[in-house]
């Protein structure tokens, strides 16, 4: 489909003064087509696909084997509980979803990254929130992780500059569960 928009002011900047130009151009939009997928709207559950005939449906005998999921793909998010007991709720989740997504974007490159949101994946991503007491040991956590060569963020809330969260690049757990093996879980 191809559609024509009439005239557009465009905005060119000048030295002297500010300049506009009228222009037209042509947008061609294709629609894609998605008559062999199932639609995942209609799922009853967050994580998984709808299963829309007996063919789709798993059974026991589907189930991953046990080597198959040894050493599952997993994004390791550190709250702090004193900011938890102190700060609207919403806010802190906020704070964990910041550390979660600039640790993905500023690892988008990499495989394992790559691997963990790609589309046969996305919906069955697996995070880990974790507790801390507060800013010193988020601190020293993440001095620890940065030692051991964990790529992670620590994300520093502006402009108050105060460390709230962090969070890891997705990583098979066998090799960054030692690094959170003495943290809670976030209740």
């Amino acid at each position: 489909m191809a559609y024509t928009i009439p005239s557009l002011r465009l905005f060119n900047p000048s030295v002297s003064s500010f300049a506009f130009s009228t222009t037209k151009f042509t947008v061609t939009l294709q629609a894609a087509s998605f008559s062999n997928r199932t639609s995942r709207l209609t799922s009853n559950s967050m994580s998984q696909p709808a299963a829309t005939d007996s063919s789709t449906l798993s059974t026991p005998n589907d189930a991953p084997s046990p080597s198959e999921n040894a050493d599952v793909v997993v994004q390791y998010v550190v709250l702090r509980r004193d900011l938890i007991d102190s700060w609207p709720l919403g806010s802190v989740v906020t704070q964990g979803c910041h550390a979660s997504v600039s640790a993905v974007w500023s690892n988008k490159d990499d495989p394992i990254t790559i691997d963990y949101c790609s589309p046969d994946k996305i919906d069955s991503m697996h995070k880990v929130t974790l507790e801390v007491k507060g800013e010193p040991q988020i601190k020293n956590l993440s001095e620890k992780l940065t030692s051991g060569g964990i790529i992670h963020k620590l994300w520093i809330e502006q402009p108050e500059n105060i460390p709230t969260c962090l969070a890891t690049k997705p990583y098979p757990k066998s090799i960054v569960s030692s690094y959170f093996k003495k943290l809670k879980l976030c209740k």
